[in-house]
């Protein structure tokens, strides 16, 4: 059964800690574990410093089939397949009119296993993930929690961090490294610490979330699908993403003023409210359980401002997040890491640590970025219409997909923009354009 209390022991809570390593990755999620075990594996001396214990409870249990090539260079392909993992074969929207579309099955544009990829527990997918970089020779420590990044002018060289013990006090130390790899998703650590995470003020949205028991599940293979229901005008959506065990994660997203708009609505209200205007979710969701309790989740899209500087690098949430709709977030914090690790690893065969080596990612990742916020944009415009974009230019439905899968950083996917123009969701907060998330 899903995990929904946090752990209370785990393998790597007591893990011995050195004061010097050569990097140093702040977070313990996808981002930060894929990054440790290349550069572990890579030969570099790593620490990675989680806060919580893991198996660890976290929201996003979509994957994209474009993790393939990671969860191969980290030998986990095997693993995934035998796994009882939902297997995930399409994406299928519900329109605002309550017209189930046809599934975007990914097989129809790759003919290759690839294109076929997992709804995940997260406690148990992280886990997997942590437990690599483990293996490839990172020392694992959870129940850390960092204090601060330590600068030497711009330059950072470490990290203060409280080690929580079961079994005897905190110790509060200084580890030094040659290089820090934030990796701490949306708390973000070191952009929050420099004042240059930016919030987007098309995409101020919020979250209600939790777990059913029980709900309809479609046959076959499309019973792994993900579901993106549309409400009647368009003032929320619905994601249904069938897990193991009979459970289903659902989660009803709209902008903040209207999700949360202050009138003494419980979440299991709201959640409730928007349920009456989206009949497939009823039809779903009428033989179903709530297994635990809702939750809930601001789901600010911003970017740092600066994602590389003397000593540190960001990666996955800790450089940007854009929305949970096309569930973009594991994908992206695994293609960072990964990328960021083969900068790192060739910045010391080359012994050149600069921010242009570090960074020289850095463009290519933000136009996938770019690519993947863009769609989100189109998706909350008020006045645009997929099918009827699709009517006009069918030769630019297999750019979608391209994106619906994750090949966000493939030349030429970008061209259905140039096509759609400038399609942009109406702003919560005109003015909040420059603020500062603090």
């Amino acid at each position: 059964m899903i995990q929904i209390a946090p752990s209370t022991q785990c393998p790597y809570m007591n893990t011995p800690v050195q004061d010097q390593y050569d990097v140093l990755v702040l977070g313990g999620g996808p981002g930060g574990a894929t990054c440790a075990a290349l550069l572990a594996e890579g030969g570099k001396r790593v620490l990675l410093l989680e806060r919580g214990l893991t198996p660890r409870f976290h929201v996003g249990e979509s994957l994209l089939p474009k993790c393939y090539p990671t969860l191969q260079r980290l030998g986990l392909l095997e693993t995934m397949k035998q796994s009882a993992f939902p297997k995930k074969y399409s994406v299928q929207f519900v329109t605002e009119m309550g017209k189930v579309t046809r599934p975007f099955y990914f097989d129809d544009y790759i003919p290759h296993e690839s294109s076929q990829t997992w709804q995940v527990e997260r406690g148990d997918f992280d886990a997997l993930l942590l437990g690599k970089a483990a293996e490839f020779g990172a020392d694992v420590r959870t129940n850390a929690q960092v204090m601060d990044v330590l600068f030497e002018g711009k330059r950072a060289v470490g990290a203060k961090v409280r080690l929580k013990n079961a079994d005897a006090g905190d110790d509060v130390r200084e580890i030094r490294a040659d290089l820090v790899v934030d990796a701490s998703g949306q708390s973000a650590v070191i952009a929050t610490r420099l004042g240059v995470k930016k919030s987007d003020p098309l995409l101020k949205k919020g979250t209600i979330w939790g777990y059913f028991e029980n709900a309809v599940r479609d046959e076959g293979r499309d019973e792994g699908a993900t579901l993106i229901m549309q409400t009647a005008g368009k003032s929320s959506w619905f994601w249904y993403i069938p897990l193991s065990n009979n459970i289903v994660s659902v989660g009803c997203t709209g902008s903040m003023k209207y999700m949360f708009s202050g009138d003494g609505s419980t979440p299991a209200d709201v959640f409730q409210r928007e349920l009456a205007k989206c009949p497939e979710m009823q039809r779903r969701l009428e033989p179903a359980t709530q297994y635990g309790e809702f939750k809930t989740t601001k789901d600010f899209s911003y970017r740092a401002q600066q994602t590389v500087g003397e000593g540190w690098v960001l990666i996955g949430d800790a450089f940007g997040f854009i929305d949970p709709v096309y569930s973009s977030g594991v994908l992206l914090a695994m293609a960072s890491a990964e990328m960021a690790a083969d900068a790192i690893l060739d910045g010391y065969q080359k012994n050149d640590l600069s921010p242009e080596q570090l960074g020289r990612w850095n463009d290519n990742y933000t136009a996938g970025l770019e690519n993947f916020k863009r769609l989100v944009y189109a998706f909350y415009a008020p006045d645009f219409s997929f099918a009827e974009f699709f009517k006009e230019y069918p030769d630019y439905r297999n750019h979608m997909i391209d994106i619906l899968m994750g090949d966000v950083f493939k030349p030429g996917v970008d061209e259905i923009f140039d096509k759609m123009g400038d399609v942009v969701p109406p702003s919560d907060i005109e003015a909040e354009s420059e603020t500062v998330i603090a």
